[in-house]
């Protein structure tokens, strides 16, 4: 496994907003969405000089917002849906914004099915330990998928 670290201070993501308590498929509903509607957020959100949105985000936390990760095995929580935008970003009618800590975080390439359970083993194996909810990427810039995965807050 390719283990990459970095430092990425507090940053916003808005997007739509779901629970494991919608059931099965609820990330896929809120992907579909974010992709129908997102014309609706494009004016906010951060981009590269080139253009290149700057991030598309899964971002999760426990059910007290307060970044922690999913409880109950990992099984249990919130989850966002969306694009990274300016902090000063108002979330438009039927959005959410949320704004994330500054974490140190390593990640890793996600292209398997077990790959959070990988990480988790990697994280015990290396005496280290989940400093909050981990967040899907999406490079904009490779198209590729990652885990980002938080090991200790700024």
């Amino acid at each position: 496994m390719d283990i990459h670290t970095c430092v990425k201070e507090s940053f916003s993501v808005i997007g739509k907003e779901g629970s494991t308590e919608d059931g099965q498929g609820f990330i896929q509903l809120l992907w579909r969405d974010v992709q129908t509607q997102f014309k609706q957020i494009d004016p906010c959100v951060k981009r590269e000089p080139n253009g290149r949105l700057c991030g598309i985000w899964g971002v999760m936390s426990d059910f007290s917002r307060a970044f922690l990760p999913w409880e109950n095995n990992f099984s249990s929580g919130l989850y966002l849906a969306g694009a990274e935008v300016h902090d000063d970003a108002q979330a438009p009618q039927g959005w959410v914004k949320w704004t994330i800590p500054g974490y140190e975080y390593i990640y890793v390439r996600n292209n398997s099915k077990n790959k959070f359970a990988e990480v988790r083993q990697y994280l015990a194996e290396n005496n280290m330990e989940l400093a909050g909810a981990a967040h899907d990427f999406n490079c904009q810039k490779t198209g590729q998928d990652f885990i980002y995965v938080p090991v200790k807050r700024l």
